[in-house]
């Protein structure tokens, strides 16, 4: 017995030398993520950037973890194939080992952030990775851009200085153009209605158009930093009612319907604050120029498409406030000239300003009509259309009795007004054409071509399933940013895609309408597909299904235009 004892003391003695009852489990030593995944990135000649993780021995990154926000889906890069790592949690997942090259087009540009997910075989899982890559195409890839993209790019690149010289160029051209020229009779009323001098006139006409500049650069900053449909927001039937509302409103004292006038104790205020000033206030002036910034803000052109483009890429709200800002005053600066240097030439106070007061108030009751164009009926519009030509003929008619061409002028007026009222009730909507629905049904069966020629698309799902049946096919592809409330896309759908010349080109393309009207989670999903700040935007998809980028039109465009915009881009290829 004592010596059973005596050898299990030894036995135990042995064990405890062998393996200290005290000395905790050796646990595998983790490297640190950036040491287990080492990220780097480098701009190659071919102004492609290349994307590299050097991925040590018994570590994996996720394929399905890979993100590449900031890029639009067809510059993604593509993936290689992947590794399948079987896991008792998650079952089988496409993994990258050793290490992962991903190459991202030339043509891409602005902020890619990257984001990446890594585990260890020994047990243990990387929280989510990110970093920024900045993307600046090369020189010689600019030309394949968008002017949208250089545009962005041009911001993210340059000087500040520079940028805002830029928008304030393309600010005084975008000035001569459809979107801008409804502002020249706002202002215009605004000065030469009420008598101004020369200086009060440009008092006035700067205020309205700074504020008009501040309200259209703070709309474009709200939109791109909060992802809103601006376009949408703006097409409000509420918002358009109380804007064409204010315009009538505006008229009937131009007319002589009443006087309209501030509550005293406030008139008197502002009578003591501007004594001896004529010619209109300077509240007043900034009132109108923020109504024009919020006529402004649905059109949608390549210059502020490359502004938002910039902001919703970088977030830099300040740079891209000061340039929108900068925009505004670029387009309304001819304005103001015009207005104010045109002033002195015009003759001295008479009973001629009576008639212009009267002449600016058709102006305002035409800006009602313009703003309520987005929703009213197109009969409807036209009718409210012939109608103001024929109350303008009237009025030119009895006031300017013994000026005979004139009158001739006005008589044409009435007349075409006549006919705009005869078509309205045909159901007719084209104001060039007011009889159209009298001479047959061509019109019509061109408009249900073209109707039927497309493919209506309005959810992310569907929108994928035509793209793979297209690369599938091998058929170029034709998205068409569309919406009830876009002025643009109507007439483009009118004068465009109703065309004969146009479809017959346009045979064999898989033509997609993409209908973003209601401002909905899946419609914000198909202008984030590929970055589109708002219709009218086309986009050319080629058959192996990647965008041609550089070909993609913002805005409002002709037939001959388009047509030209098509065969440059197939024989590109």
């Amino acid at each position: 017995m004592r010596v059973f004892l005596i050898s299990l003391l030894v036995l135990f003695s042995n064990l405890s030398l062998a393996q200290p009852f005290n000395k905790p489990f050796a646990q595998p030593d983790f490297l640190a993520v950036d040491k287990a995944f080492v990220f780097s990135s480098e701009r190659l000649d071919s102004g492609q950037t290349r994307l590299h993780w050097q991925i040590t021995d018994g570590y994996y990154l996720y394929q399905k973890r890979l993100k590449f926000d900031g890029l639009p889906a067809e510059q993604h890069p593509t993936l290689p194939t992947a590794q399948t790592h079987t896991d008792e949690f998650f079952g089988e997942s496409p993994v990258y080992r050793g290490e992962l090259e991903l190459i991202v087009p030339a043509q891409a540009s602005g902020q890619l952030r990257m984001g990446w997910q890594g585990c260890a075989d020994a047990g243990l899982c990387y929280p989510p990775q990110t970093a920024t890559v900045a993307l600046s195409p090369a020189d010689p890839a600019r030309s394949e851009q968008a002017s949208d993209q250089a545009l962005a790019g041009d911001l993210q690149h340059g000087t500040l200085l520079w940028s805002l010289l830029a928008f304030l160029g393309l600010g005084v051209l975008l000035a001569f153009t459809p979107c801008s020229l409804p502002m020249l009779p706002i202002l215009a009323g605004l000065v030469l209605g009420n008598g101004a001098s020369a200086r009060r006139g440009w008092a006035l006409a700067s205020v309205y158009v700074l504020s008009m500049a501040l309200v259209y650069a703070g709309l474009g900053v709200i939109a791109a930093l909060l992802g809103a449909n601006l376009q949408a927001w703006l097409q409000q039937p509420w918002l358009l009612g109380s804007l064409a509302a204010l315009f009538v409103l505006l008229a009937l004292p131009m007319f002589g319907a009443f006087e309209l006038q501030l509550p005293n104790w406030l008139r008197d205020r502002l009578e003591q604050a501007g004594h001896n000033t004529r010619g209109g206030n300077l509240y007043g002036a900034a009132l109108l120029g923020a109504l024009s910034g919020l006529l402004m803000g649905p059109c949608m052109t390549a210059p502020l498409a490359g502004a938002l483009l910039y902001i919703a890429q970088s977030g830099n709200a300040v740079q891209g406030a000061l340039v929108l800002f900068t925009l505004g005053l670029g387009m309304g600066l001819p304005l103001l000239l015009l207005v104010t240097l045109g002033n002195r030439y015009l003759p001295r106070p008479g009973a001629w300003m009576e008639r212009i007061k009267g002449f600016f108030g058709f102006v305002f009751l035409a800006m009602a009509l313009y703003t309520l164009r987005a929703v009213l009926d197109p009969a409807v519009w036209l009718g409210l259309a012939g109608a103001w030509l024929i109350a303008l003929a009237w009025a030119t008619w009895t006031t300017l009795q013994a000026r005979r061409p004139l009158q001739a002028l006005a008589l044409l007026l009435g007349l075409w007004g006549s006919l705009m009222v005869v078509g309205a009730a045909a159901g007719g909507s084209d104001p060039w054409r007011p009889l159209e629905p009298y001479a047959g049904a061509s019109g019509g069966e061109a408009r249900a071509a073209s109707a039927d020629a497309f493919t209506t698309v309005s959810d992310p799902a569907s929108l994928q399933r035509e793209l793979d049946a297209a690369n599938a096919q091998g058929q170029w592809v034709l998205l068409d940013y569309y919406a009830d409330w876009c002025v643009s896309c109507k007439v483009m759908e009118k004068q465009v895609f109703a065309r004969s010349d146009v479809l017959t080109a346009l045979n064999g393309v898989r033509l997609l309408r993409l209908d973003v009207t209601a401002d909905t989670p899946t419609s914000r999903e198909l202008l984030k597909r590929y970055a589109v700040p708002g219709p009218p935007s086309l986009i050319w998809i080629g058959p192996e299904g990647n965008e041609r980028r550089a070909r993609r039109i913002t805005g409002e465009i002709d037939a001959p235009n388009f047509l030209q915009q098509w065969s440059e881009t197939r024989s590109q290829g």
